[in-house]
């Protein structure tokens, strides 16, 4: 999930769920997975933020060096995520109007 101003959030799910079957395993509270209507909510809510969300699988990438992407190559990587991934929620500005003229 990322808007105008950068990356808000990067959830590694594959790591969650390896967590997840570990703790059910040892009958354990199992660790609550990130709640996607909640961002969905929060990308609505401020719209002026032009909020993305995807989903997206990435086998040959690791998790750190996603997050480092978005520090030193941010358009790079979400042009990456756009052509490989599920758009879930998409606020995002496609064509600028001239404001003032």
């Amino acid at each position: 999930m990322w808007d105008m101003t950068g990356l808000e959030c990067l959830v590694d799910l594959t790591e969650i769920e390896k967590k997840r079957t570990w703790e059910i395993l040892k009958e354990e509270t199992a660790t609550e997975l990130p709640n996607l209507n909640t961002m969905i909510l929060r990308a609505r809510y401020n719209s002026q933020r032009h909020y993305e969300i995807y989903i997206f699988e990435s086998a040959d990438i690791e998790y750190d060096t996603i997050k480092l992407m978005f520090d030193e190559s941010p358009q790079f990587i979400v042009d990456l995520i756009r052509e490989r991934g599920t758009e879930v929620y998409s606020d995002r500005v496609l064509e600028r109007t001239q404001v003032i003229r």
